[in-house]
């Protein structure tokens, strides 16, 4: 995804009207039914759905973080607030309501490819939330809190310093697993036309665009396909280790 385009001799769009052929030499993973290069274009859509996967998690993990370690931290009033705005968020159905941002937006003529990772990184922290949340409250019971707190460190300290470093393993897991579900979901959204629109690829509409003719250039379905499937079992055994 970083090195390919520079050593692809295609352009992702360039068309050729010749039209849909088998892998080959010059095309190692064939071309699609306007003739353009699937290896190229598997490329440049693995740059956006993992840009899109990264920044997710990253936007998730953020807010997540944040709600999760103040809630933890203060409990009482405060961590019922969250935690009731957390429920709130968390039963919003996902999906459809992405496709009607996708398409509000799209009318508005803004570029799917910056509202979709923010929408989503906007929908994805729940769990964060909870996990980072459920670390904070064993954790402020233990001995060196309460010998901060005796030393006379302030709260923003004892959780920055003390709290935040002790919780970053369960943080780390599941920004690894935001990653992965970010790229399936955006592979749907682009599946059923409501994500990245064309002609910018990504593999989710790689596999709209193979979908009526995959019985005659079964190519250009496997190869969105299994980066998709590869890519994601990667990032959770990443997560694992």
């Amino acid at each position: 995804a970083i090195f390919g385009p520079m050593l692809s001799p295609y352009e992702y769009d360039a068309i050729d009207y010749t039209g849909a052929k088998p892998p080959s030499i010059q095309h190692p993973l064939g071309t699609d039914e306007l003739g353009r290069d699937e290896a190229t274009r598997l490329v440049y859509g693995g740059r956006v759905s993992l840009m899109v996967g990264i920044v997710v998690a990253l936007l998730s993990a953020g807010i997540g973080t944040l709600i999760g370690m103040l809630a933890g931290y203060y409990g009482g009033r405060d961590d019922n607030i969250l935690m009731r705005f957390t429920d709130m968020v968390l039963a919003l159905p996902l999906l459809p309501l992405l496709m009607v941002a996708g398409l509000i937006f799209h009318d508005l003529g803004w570029n799917s490819l910056y509202v979709i990772p923010l929408i989503l990184g906007l929908l994805e922290w729940m769990a964060v939330a909870r996990l980072v949340r459920s670390s904070f409250l064993a954790l402020r019971e233990k001995e060196f809190v309460e010998a901060a707190h005796a030393m006379g460190a302030s709260d923003w300290r004892i959780i920055t310093q003390h709290l935040l470093p002790n919780s970053i393993a369960p943080i780390v897991v599941n920004t690894t697993l935001v990653v992965g579900a970010a790229i399936i979901i955006e592979s749907v959204l682009s599946f059923l036309g409501f994500g990245i629109m064309p002609p910018t690829p990504s593999w989710g509409n790689m596999l709209t665009s193979a979908k009526s003719t995959m019985v005659m250039y079964p190519w250009l379905m496997w190869a969105p396909g299994s980066a998709i499937v590869l890519t994601v079992l990667s990032v959770n055994f990443l997560g694992d280790g």
